[in-house]
């Protein structure tokens, strides 16, 4: 391949409280230090592979879109520039280089926020059975990858490592997290959905569907994790939209479709990469960063 990979990380001097599917995150005390690893996973289970950059990607995404959507809520984010980290960090600059957050601690809601598109993914395969999405009602004969009329909000519980999230309906995020909480969580992710969709798709780029994750830093609602990266969001080339069926893409459903074309079971343990699925999904994720920020990775 010639690229090197970061798989986890070990730093000597900080504490890791957590060793996510994808991120390592140390508690720096009055903060996080959150390092995207290039890990990747499909079906909830981390592929033995890592995808080289991988990391590097997500975190230039997410702290491009943190600034975008600072406008409409707060955020976690305090740097990704490693000299403007604490002190403890400075052994460990060259490994936390483009691919690590410094952020304010927050307290994470317990429901992952998912905007909905387009027909796609976990929707299609619950449209297909019941006609809805999440138990919210859609037109009679949709066809896969499909544009809806207006975009649908699906929260989903939160899943350990290893096990699946779990789509509820939005009385039942009421019942989580308040009423007054979710609706307003709610009407900011589907207008955060908007205004990324209007700059994605002036650069070629349908925002199918994505995730948010929310906490809150003394009482304040924040964005927190990540935001419109490949691995939270579905990303279609606009020149190559046709519904109908399954979209090109510039996320990990690519890896996806791989893994269902060699019919693995979904259950650990995950098969071996060959190279060329490890160098095009690299490609993918790359791609997406040029494209949404116009930024390009530098090799260091």
């Amino acid at each position: 391949m010639g690229f090197k990979a970061v798989r986890e990380t070990d730093l000597t001097g900080l504490k890791l409280i957590n060793r996510g599917k994808v991120r390592d995150i140390y508690d720096l005390g009055e903060y996080l230090l959150i390092v995207a690893t290039d890990r990747i996973s499909a079906f909830d289970v981390v592929m033995s592979d890592p995808i080289p950059d991988k990391g590097k990607v997500l975190t230039r995404i997410s702290a491009f879109w943190f600034d975008q959507m600072a406008e409409i809520v707060p955020h976690h984010l305090i740097s990704i520039i490693p000299s403007e980290f604490p002190a403890a960090c400075r052994p460990h600059e060259v490994i936390l280089r483009d691919r690590t957050m410094l952020v304010r601690k927050a307290r994470p809601l317990p429901v992952e926020c998912v905007v909905r598109g387009y027909l796609a993914g976990s929707g299609w395969v619950d449209y297909q059975k019941t006609g809805a999405v999440c138990c919210i009602p859609l037109p009679e004969e949709l066809k896969e990858s499909d544009r809806l009329e207006t975009p649908v909000f699906t929260p989903a519980t939160k899943a350990e490592r290893g096990t699946h999230d779990e789509n509820i309906p939005f009385d039942e995020m009421e019942r989580i997290v308040g009423k007054e909480l979710a609706r307003r969580v709610r009407d900011i992710s589907i207008r955060m959905y908007f205004q990324a969709c209007r700059h994605a798709e002036n650069h070629g780029i349908i925002v199918a569907d994505t995730k948010f994750e929310f906490g809150l830093i003394n009482g304040q609602l924040v964005l927190i994790d990540e935001l419109f990266t490949p691995d939270s969001s579905r990303f279609w080339p606009m020149d190559g939209y046709r519904p109908g069926g399954p979209q090109n893409s510039f996320d990990k459903q690519f890896l996806r479709d791989y893994l269902i074309s060699i019919n693995w079971d979904r259950n650990p343990p995950p098969p071996s990469l060959p190279p060329e699925i490890i160098g095009k999904t690299r490609e993918k994720y790359l791609e997406a960063l040029s494209r949404l920020t116009g930024e390009k990775l530098e090799e260091h």
